[in-house]
């Protein structure tokens, strides 16, 4: 039997698997569908998407362990050209800028939120009800929910600080996150992970386990009907255009919180040669129906590409829910989510629970912090850091 067992194979499954490997460990990785990644697998070739927006920042830990390990080369940045074709939706127009009231609360990036207010409150109050409710609408692309308003502050301005750099933090993985996903794949094998695919595991594997799976499965796996967390439900939307050259890079509705991106401008891999990969999300109200959700998004990509529907050569739409992260309420921080030991030699792992970051990086930091609780349990006579 291996030392450590891991259950699930996306993101925080193979990072935590080959974090314990590079400690001396040996290692069992069970993944329940027949390929690696969980959220970070892609669609197959010609059009290689994403369920939504799918960058790395390279401000953060995770770019800096995956380049330290070349698992993440080659990498673009978003194009200086792309800048100038960003549009925003606001009021129902389309605009080359956002408020300018929501730039010059960007150029106090250095002020301090409260965790214990909501950022539409904090935000209104310091710099006024306009700034407030653009840069709301921004971060419908960082948090998939329909209302960023009514988050913590400190949460919300952490994020909108992070997704508003300059310049632009974000890194695009040329062929997609599924070519990361190869190169860690590789990376846990070479290292001696047993992985495993289409093994589901019904039962709780014998300690150190780590469970990288969603807060749902996880749930009933520990037999912990409580492990509950805020998360977002956004209507997905992908499509195959043909090229047109004054498309937008990106259109931001600072109306609803959704967001447009061609993805192919900074990867052309991700689409043929004349096409375009535009990926589309907006996050649907409560009690909204996901046809309800795709009526309005696809009136929003009509605002910024014209005559879309006739270029369409290619589309697949969904539902993301509870399946991109965790959002922290007013009073509440990271600390507050289910932890990562959960006692006993089992250890939990994602971007639902108690760990630090943006995005992904929740899901990374949260192995990272597994895969050494669990080294840690093993003899340190044979398993020495």
């Amino acid at each position: 039997m291996a030392d450590i067992t891991v259950v699930g194979g996306g993101l925080a499954g193979l990072v935590a698997s080959i974090a314990c490997a590079e400690r001396g460990a040996s290692v069992d990785l069970y993944e329940a569908h027949q390929t690696l990644g969980g959220r970070a697998r892609t669609s197959a070739p010609p059009f290689i998407a994403h369920d939504g927006p799918h960058v790395i920042y390279d401000d953060g830990p995770l770019w800096a362990w995956l380049d330290e390990r070349d698992l993440v080369a080659p990498a673009a940045h978003v194009p200086h050209r792309a800048l100038a074709s960003i549009r925003f939706r606001w009021r129902a127009g389309l605009r080359r800028r956002p408020p300018t009231s929501m730039l010059w609360m960007l150029a106090e990036r250095r002020r301090r939120a409260p965790v214990d207010q909501d950022f539409r409150t904090w935000a209104s109050e310091r710099f006024g009800e306009t700034a407030a409710m653009a840069a709301a609408s921004y971060l419908g692309v960082v948090t998939f929910d329909h209302d960023p308003g009514r988050l913590s502050a400190a949460f919300a301005w952490e994020r909108l600080v992070r997704a508003t750099s300059v310049p632009p933090a974000a890194r695009y993985v040329i062929g997609g996150w599924g070519s990361m996903l190869a190169r860690l794949e590789a990376r846990a094998r070479k290292l001696g992970v047993s992985i495993e695919l289409g093994s589901r595991v019904d039962s709780l594997p014998e300690p150190p386990v780590i469970v990288a799976t969603s807060l749902d499965a996880a749930g009933r796996l520990l037999g912990d009907p409580g492990l509950r967390w805020e998360s977002g439900r956004t209507a997905l939307l992908d499509l195959g255009l043909e090229r047109r050259r004054a498309d937008p890079f990106i259109l931001a509705d600072l109306d609803e919180a959704g967001w447009v991106e061609r993805f192919s401008v900074p990867d052309p891999t991700v689409a043929p040669p004349g096409r375009s990969l535009a990926q589309a999300q907006l996050p649907l109200r409560h009690g909204e129906h996901e046809a309800e959700g795709l009526e309005r998004l696809e009136r929003l990509v009509g605002l910024g590409y014209p005559r879309w529907r006739e270029r369409q050569v290619w589309r697949r739409h969904g539902i993301a829910a509870g399946r991109s992260g965790a959002l922290d309420l007013p009073g509440t921080t990271w600390r507050d989510r289910p932890r990562v030991n959960r006692g006993d030699g089992v250890f939990l792992a994602g971007d639902m629970v108690a760990a630090p970051g943006l995005l992904s990086e929740v899901s990374f930091t949260s192995a990272i912090k597994a895969s050494a609780a669990a080294v840690g349990l093993l003899r340190p006579s044979r398993h020495a850091a």
